[in-house]
């Protein structure tokens, strides 16, 4: 049987749960007809995906290891990927060298999709997304409410962190301005801070999500302040962090890949470089959770099938802010696009072609009617 040293892996996150899971991976492996390679196996986390390997922590040390290529190609098959914060059961090889063997199904995973509709895993096993967003010129609700969609896909608790509030604090009731804004547009459920991510008190307003154990991942857009933070919570400077533009606060990628790290206190923390194509994996059940807003005030329209568009009676359209209805209402397009097969998609593309092809020829018309 696989030995697993509890105490050690606890951490690094590892709960009974996750520690079930992955004896029920070794006796179910391929590999539980080698009784001798089931032994040799050793369960780690994985902290670091690159291109040709992965760091993984076995609660002591770190090591960097290949993956096996039939590892691989389920993953490939399955439609997923190795993520950071992901269980891996590891084995040494003839010369000694630890390789990725197996993936502990994931109690939680965080993905988003790309403009194919295919999804690439972000993180696993977290318990808390702290969504990390600038008080200054990074200030963005519809981003936000993206992220919101991306995390309550994945049933991980969200908490709005607002950052830089000592550079807001310059222009007076500004602070206070953004988050009133926000409260309009987030679930009442969600916790909303305003902080310093430099000021050292941060970390203990935040010690409520990183009880020993427990494992936060910060998102957020370059330049927000989620290195800033990991290296406040960390006590050190585990990040490099650099300057924002001048004209937009936006960050230049700093961070280039995703990183854990173990707190002081006992918790885990996953930075994360800004998402270039931030398309959440989520459904319109997710959307109704995220715009809660919408789907009560849905109830109320004249029409039942009413699209908030330009029907009359809509009460969707009185009581929710123009640009809040606009991002929902993109963000559901992309939801049920996805959820399309292969020939609804092309009989779609179809149809647009079609359209585009005849306003190109009414415009012709009109121009040649001047």
């Amino acid at each position: 049987m696989i030995q697993i040293d509890f105490e050690r892996l606890r951490v690094l996150g590892l709960t009974p749960a996750l520690a079930q899971l992955a004896v029920n991976l070794a006796v179910n492996s391929p590999l539980a007809d080698d009784p001798q390679s089931v032994d040799d196996l050793h369960l780690m986390r994985l902290t670091e995906v690159h291109r040709e390997t992965v760091r993984v922590h076995d609660g002591a040390h770190e090591h960097s290891v290949r993956v096996l290529p039939r590892l691989m190609r389920e993953l490939l098959a399955a439609d997923t990927a190795l993520a950071v914060g992901d269980w891996v059961l590891c084995g040494t090889d003839p010369f000694g060298a630890y390789r990725v063997h197996a993936r502990v199904p994931p109690l939680s995973n965080i993905c988003r999709r790309d403009a194919d509709g295919r999804r690439h895993p972000v993180v696993s096993n977290v318990d808390t997304a702290l969504l990390v967003m600038g008080l200054d010129d990074d200030f963005n609700p519809r981003r936000l409410e993206r992220y919101l969609a991306l995390v309550q896909a994945s049933a991980v608790l969200p908490v709005v962190v607002l950052t830089k509030a000592d550079v807001a604090a310059r222009t007076p009731g500004l602070i206070e301005a953004r988050i009133e804004a926000l409260r309009r547009r987030v679930p009442a459920q969600v916790e909303l801070l305003a902080v310093d991510g430099t000021d050292p008190a941060t970390a203990q307003r935040l010690s409520a999500w990183l009880a020993p154990g427990q494992t936060v991942v910060l998102l957020g857009s370059s330049g927000a302040g989620k290195s800033t933070l990991t290296n406040n919570l960390s006590g050190s400077n585990v990040q490099d962090t650099g300057a924002v533009r001048a004209n937009d606060s936006r960050g230049k990628h700093t961070t280039t890949s995703r990183s854990l790290h173990r707190l002081p206190g006992g918790a885990c923390v996953i930075d994360t470089p800004g998402l270039r194509t931030l398309r959440p994996d989520a459904d319109e059940a997710t959307l109704a959770a995220v715009f809660d807003d919408v789907d009560t005030l849905a109830a109320q329209c004249r029409f039942r099938d009413c699209q908030h568009v330009d029907e009359p009676g809509c009460a969707v359209r009185d009581g929710v802010e123009p640009d809040r209805l606009r991002n929902f209402q993109k963000l559901l397009r992309e939801a049920r696009r996805d959820t399309l097969t292969v020939l609804e998609k092309q009989q779609q593309a179809a149809v647009w072609k079609q359209r585009g092809k005849a306003q190109r020829a009414r415009a012709k018309f009109e121009r040649g009617q001047e």
